[in-house]
């Protein structure tokens, strides 16, 4: 039986994980690079960026989103602030 997206699984209510102490694994390169190659042509969102920009920016992209996806947030996004500003 083929199943639909937004479809209802069976759930056994078991639940099975491997616990595991410490802090979370750092993400890899290679990870980042393989996530980009599989990333579709969509339209852009809020920030207007699409699939394409991203893959186009090469290694310095790459090991930009790295970055913020390990958590090293740039400076200057510390102290920005945003203000809503009435368009009306």
């Amino acid at each position: 039986m083929e199943k639909l997206m937004n479809e209802e699984n069976e759930w056994n209510h078991r639940l099975e994980a491997t616990v595991t102490e410490g802090p979370a694994d750092c993400i890899r390169m290679d990870e980042v690079t393989e996530a980009l190659k599989k990333m579709k042509r969509q339209s852009p969102g809020i920030s207007g960026l699409v699939a394409e920009m991203i893959q186009s920016t090469g290694d310095i992209g790459t090991e930009w989103i790295l970055d913020l996806c390990n958590g090293c947030i740039p400076e200057d996004w510390k102290s920005s602030m945003v203000l809503p500003i009435y368009k009306g």
